[in-house]
């Protein structure tokens, strides 16, 4: 059985519909509180179905080894990653968020190069540029297309997803490293997910807005879609990514998931009304399928 492939296709519908629920959600709460919320939705989904499937709340079994890693995972991926790609969605939209979080296998291979010493073949080489340029041709169209765009504002927004394409990469290179033994992608992602809402609200609790972040709650819509994309994300969606790293081959995994650019394009479509012209579909296309080539490589 294709486990590792199964749950990797699973991880992009996930996300692909997760990203448009966090969009709206962000937009209604802002990026920060939807942040929090759906860390704390998501740990209470994740608690009683690990107690469900390994018979252990908490997996405290696990060594110090893996709850240091995951749980700097989880700050790295949850806590900084997300809360900039959120701010991103509000900025950028969802549909070039997610294209520009294409480059989460790019900075891999780039991180592996730098850090580890990695050599890149031609083919990896001429890969990344496919997916830089494919990338770069879509957020310059966005650019040329709109004339209401604000320089200013995009610029800020293209950083930001990029923060959170780095986080979501430094986030799965160190899952990889904790997931020792017979740890379970399901108890890797309560301790993910866990350590990440305790330092989220720590941090909460020192600004002062832990009143001010319960009390959006008042708004039910917001909530509501905050909660389905909590399902979407962090815990089935992340659970999958889990699964998929653990199964099958990094490369492989990281090739199916990186489907979510074309995957949201009839999605963005049918939930904002966004025209998407030709021109962007095929630099998505372009895009997507470098970052697939790319792990052909490897």
């Amino acid at each position: 059985m294709l486990i590792g492939e199964s749950a990797a296709l699973i991880t992009a519908f996930c996300w692909s519909f997760g990203s448009i629920l966090f969009t709206i959600g962000s937009t209604r709460l802002g990026s920060v509180v939807v942040n929090r919320i759906r860390l704390v939705f998501a740990f209470i989904l994740l608690v009683p179905t690990n107690f469900i499937l390994t018979g252990q709340l908490i997996p405290l079994s696990a060594s110090a080894e893996s709850w240091f890693w995951l749980g700097l995972s989880g700050i790295v991926g949850f806590t900084l990653g997300d809360t900039m790609l959120f701010q991103a969605f509000v900025m950028l939209g969802t549909r070039i968020t997610m294209l520009i979080m294409s480059l989460v296998p790019v900075i891999g291979a780039f991180s592996a190069w730098v850090f580890l010493g990695e050599r890149l073949s031609v083919l990896e080489i001429a890969s990344i540029a496919i997916v830089i340029g494919g990338i770069s041709s879509v957020v310059i169209l966005r650019h040329i297309e709109s004339e209401q765009t604000n320089r200013r504002h995009m610029i800020l927004g293209i950083f930001l997803a990029l923060g959170g394409a780095m986080g979501q990469a430094g986030g799965l290179i160190l899952s990889r490293k904790g997931m020792t033994g017979d740890l379970s992608a399901l108890s890797a992602n309560v301790i993910r997910v866990g350590v990440a809402m305790i330092t989220i609200w720590l941090a909460t609790l020192f600004m002062g807005k832990v009143k001010y972040t319960i009390g959006r709650l008042s708004d039910k819509k917001g909530t509501l879609v905050t909660f389905a994309a909590s399902v979407m994300g962090p815990f089935l969606g992340v659970w999958m990514s889990l699964v998929a790293i653990k199964y099958a081959k990094i490369g492989v995994a990281s090739a199916i998931m990186a489907l979510p650019p074309i995957l949201i394009l009839p999605l963005v479509y049918v939930a904002f009304k966004e025209k998407v012209s030709r021109g962007a579909i095929i630099g998505t296309v372009v895009a997507v399928g470098g970052t697939i080539l790319l792990f052909i490589g490897k």
